[in-house]
């Protein structure tokens, strides 16, 4: 690489791969400095806490972080169906602000600033609901919309029934599909279990959710949510001082505004080290985070964050990262969740993603290659999930996936564990669409992207060309070097992209994937996808709690 230049016009050195590696160790430092993890802040959750917990300090700052996001439309978040739950939680939020008439706050934005947004996201939230647009798989989507736009209606109601109402001319919104939140509340109705996953919505499930026994904070948190736990407080009649202290440290971190799950320790360390390791950067994490993510791991697996059911996709990726630093676990907790033809990422699952399997598809094939007895134990089953990824990939050589907005994370997730572990005869074709399909989508400023080119997408599709193993194509070489320049901005500037209840982006996450791939193009880490050293024996193996 040449000398590059920063927006301020000072010129730097040229990139190493020192500096990269000396870069990816101060991330790694970070993992055990702040422990929650970085996640962004979510227009959705932030919007529930301004609606439910108006007692929560920072309240004045959390209703101007909404108008502040609030598009030239009306609308808030992203295009092709994803600003509608954002922007139903951000109306419902300003309504709830107009009918409870709140004073004016010196840290908020002016009542009449907050009826002038409301107004333009009642129409933008009607234009969107008319449509009748599919929703993205977003978790809690089907639960959220009706359930937001039920109480929305009621607000207007009550706006319309005063004397000076605050929105005149403000119609009922069009009908949504309930199904599925009247299906859940029946089930609420009933003496039968809830689902853990439910607890992470727990906003929008109705008061018979406070009838719940099994719905409790763990470490204080209700599903690792604010706006759950939020509503949870308020459904008590005596006060929870730990669930208390989970809200408070939560929005003192996050200065106000606030994410859809924290904390997401186990997420964002397994997934940080495994994007590294994969790509052949010398990490040396503490002790003590290494200790941490084995004990995370219990007969179910390890869960993303407190209140969340384990899964199949963070299991993986923990079992990947503690296996590439050393310290393997027999990987038997994954198997709860083997369909037979493929992993699921919780039992009861909806659909199917890919990118679960194809961490499992490195779980298990690190442990059929490098344990005693791994490949009697392992390999069968590596063999026929190769053949699923191989099989579920779209004709033009690129996969999508539920838990992230753009098919190059999938394709970037599918090609390399193929490319890791699975048979040639398996691997070899599909890994080659890929690269093709990446090639053919290079846009021409050189970087990559669904909707316009982001640092995150453009890491994705550097490691799909120059990680995924193989005789190095001239043509993939240049179109990577064509992007470097994308690879030196900071992903504060890309748009969220990770799915949860809102889209979200996990920053030392995918600060790990683009640092990863300047090292790839750099020309270091690319001899083999997975860069395996050497085998670890049974006898080093870790049995899972």
């Amino acid at each position: 690489m040449g000398h590059a230049v920063t927006a301020a016009g000072v010129t730097r050195p040229p990139e190493t791969a020192q500096t990269v590696a000396d870069a990816a160790g101060e991330l790694v430092a970070d993992l055990d400095r702040k422990p929650a993890g970085r996640v962004s802040a979510s227009v959705y959750e932030t919007g529930r806490l301004v609606a439910d917990a108006p007692w929560l300090g920072g309240h004045g700052r959390r209703l101007a972080y909404l108008l502040g996001e609030q598009g030239p439309d009306g609308a808030w978040g992203l295009p092709d169906g994803y600003g509608l739950v954002p922007t139903a939680s951000a109306v419902e939020a300003l309504v709830t602000v107009l009918v409870r008439d709140e004073p004016t706050d010196l840290t908020g934005p002016a009542r009449s600033d907050v009826e002038a947004a409301a107004a333009r996201g009642l129409r933008a939230l009607a234009r969107r609901l008319e449509t009748g647009a599919p929703l993205p798989d977003t978790p809690a989507a089907d639960l959220i919309v009706p359930a937001l736009t039920d109480r929305i209606d009621t607000h207007l109601a009550r706006l319309r029934d005063r004397d000076a109402p605050a929105l005149p001319g403000a119609l009922p919104l069009p009908r949504v599909d309930r199904r599925r939140l009247d299906a859940v509340s029946a089930l609420l109705a009933t003496d039968r279990p809830m689902p853990r996953k439910l607890w992470h919505a727990y906003e929008v499930l109705g008061p018979r959710a406070a009838t719940r026994d099994e719905v409790r904070p763990i470490d204080g948190a209700v599903g690792a949510s604010p706006a759950a736990t939020a509503r949870w407080l308020n459904h008590r009649r005596t006060p929870d001082r730990a669930a208390r202290a989970y809200l408070d440290e939560v929005v003192a971190r996050h200065d106000g505004p606030v994410p859809c799950c924290t904390p997401i320790t186990v997420f964002e360390r397994s997934w940080t080290l495994s994007t590294l390791l994969r790509a052949g950067v010398s990490v040396r994490p503490s002790p003590a985070l290494v200790a941490g993510l084995a004990a995370a791991l219990g007969p179910d697996g390890a869960a993303t964050g407190p209140g969340l059911p384990a899964d199949a996709d963070t299991t993986s990726a923990t079992l990947y990262a503690l296996a590439r630093l050393g310290r393997p676990v027999e990987p038997a907790s994954l198997f709860r969740y083997d369909l037979g033809t493929h992993f699921c990422t919780w039992r009861g699952e909806d659909g199917n993603s890919i990118t679960t399997n194809a961490h499992v598809l490195e779980a298990l094939g690190w442990h059929a290659r490098h344990t005693r007895d791994g490949a009697s134990r392992y390999a069968v089953r590596v063999a026929a999930l190769g053949g699923w990824l191989r099989d579920v990939q779209q004709p033009d050589g690129h996969w999508t996936d539920r838990w992230h907005a753009s098919p190059y994370y999938a394709t970037y997730c599918a090609a390399l564990a193929l490319a890791g572990h699975a048979t040639p005869e398996v691997a070899g074709e599909a890994v080659d669409r890929a690269i093709g399909w990446v090639l053919a989508t290079q846009r021409a400023d050189g970087g990559w992207g669904r909707w316009s080119t982001t640092t995150e997408e453009t890491a994705y599709a550097v490691h799909v060309l120059l990680g995924a193993g193989g005789p190095q194509r001239p043509d993939a070489a240049e179109a990577a070097h064509r992007a470097l320049r994308h690879l030196q901005v900071s992903v504060a500037d890309d748009p969220p992209l990770w799915h949860d209840k809102d889209l979200y982006t996990p920053v030392l996450v995918v600060r790990a994937a683009v640092l990863a791939a300047r090292l790839l193009a750099l020309g270091r880490g690319a001899a083999r996808p997975g860069g395996e050293g050497a085998d670890v024996s049974h006898q080093g193996m870790i049995t899972s709690a």
